[in-house]
């Protein structure tokens, strides 16, 4: 096991047991959204581990808007500025199987408005590898308990590791992150899985 000591303290790694309030914290985020953004969007939905019941997680909302154009997104961001909340910037998701600047990793990142309940929002390009993903592996985690209790194991004992470091954290995390994406495909397959319609 790596030493604690290799990685910088950055911030603190902070785990809650499943909230339900969680789901509802999401929907008035969603609504609020959707008021701003209308037609801009194409769906929005309640990702990461916030969105499984059961799993423990860090405080935070992940929402994953969805464009139709990742390059013609002004109509979504500048009444969502308006609305307060923060542009991050372009960037990319990781995933070992693919180059590190592929536009199937492709994302714009903001953060919620000064003062705001913490939320991330990754506005994806829809068709996209990266926009899959994540409901791909939320879907197949609310599905298969083993699966879920296991992550929750590692990610539990990656927040002992490095209590500290949330980059520490991450760098157990990731693997096994695309670990379980591997087997949430086979899954995907033996249900012939699709997104449903968005929860908002």
């Amino acid at each position: 096991m790596l030493p604690a000591q290799v990685f910088q303290k950055s911030r603190p790694v902070v785990l809650l047991p499943y909230q339900a309030a969680w789901a509802a914290e999401y929907a008035e985020i969603a609504r609020r959204i959707r008021a701003a953004a209308g037609p801009a969007l194409t769906r929005i939905d309640h990702i990461g581990s916030t969105a499984v019941p059961g799993l423990s997680a860090k405080d935070v909302i992940d929402i994953q808007v969805t464009v139709a154009n990742l390059d013609d997104v002004a109509e979504l961001t500048h009444p969502l500025w308006q609305a307060g909340f923060r542009q991050g910037a372009f960037e990319y998701d990781i995933y070992h199987g693919l180059p590190e600047q592929s536009p199937e990793l492709r994302k714009l990142y903001l953060r919620e408005p000064l003062g705001g309940r913490r939320t991330h929002l990754h506005v994806r390009e829809a068709g996209r590898f990266n926009a899959r993903f994540a409901l791909l592996f939320r879907d197949y985690l609310r599905a298969n308990a083993p699966a879920r209790q296991e992550y929750e194991m590692l990610k539990s004992r990656a927040a002992a590791v490095f209590p500290e470091s949330i980059d520490g954290y991450l760098f157990l995390k990731e693997p096994v992150f695309h670990l379980i994406y591997q087997a949430a495909e086979c899954w995907a397959r033996q249900v012939r899985w699709k997104p449903g319609p968005d929860a908002s």
